[in-house]
């Protein structure tokens, strides 16, 4: 394979910088089974602790800006005011979310490698992407079952 710039016209060929395949000088060792198995026990924990960071973002973060709002609002007497208030407030509560939930990804990753399995991905793309679907079914069920729109449709 010809690398030289000289013979390639100026351009990079072959791998990418930092896309070597991982090789150890010797293999990992691993923790006894009981260590294992408390490993896999804290992935669980963290994996749920992902879910449920995931899941605020459907429902309790959007109420609680949407309340900080109407307080602004109601001790300015803008509407304006505390409806930026609630949309910044969201924007940066949420952006602080899924750092959490990076983090939560990167120590999920480690503890499962702890626990004897051959991790390398995280499961942070997994977990929003189930939420999303639980979070927009439960809402649109709420929107026309009880929020107003299913009695315009239903038969008189």
């Amino acid at each position: 394979m010809k690398t030289d710039p000289t013979d390639t016209g100026g351009l990079f060929v072959g791998r990418r910088p930092g896309t070597r395949p991982i090789r150890y000088r010797a293999l990992p060792l691993h923790g006894s089974a009981r260590r294992q198995a408390v490993d896999r026990s804290l992935a669980t924990l963290v994996l749920l602790a992902m879910i449920f960071v995931c899941l605020m973002f459907w429902g309790p973060l959007p109420i609680a800006w949407l309340w900080v709002g109407s307080q602004v609002d109601y001790a300015t007497g803008s509407t304006f005011l505390g409806m930026v208030v609630a949309f910044i407030g969201l924007l940066f509560t949420l952006l602080g979310g899924l750092v959490v939930m990076r983090q939560l990804d990167h120590l999920w990753i480690l503890a499962r490698r702890a626990g004897g399995h051959d991790q390398r991905e995280g499961m942070i793309g997994k977990v929003f992407g189930i939420t999303c679907a639980v979070g927009s079914i439960i809402f649109f069920a709420w929107l026309l079952l009880f929020a107003g729109l299913g009695p315009g449709l239903a038969p008189q």
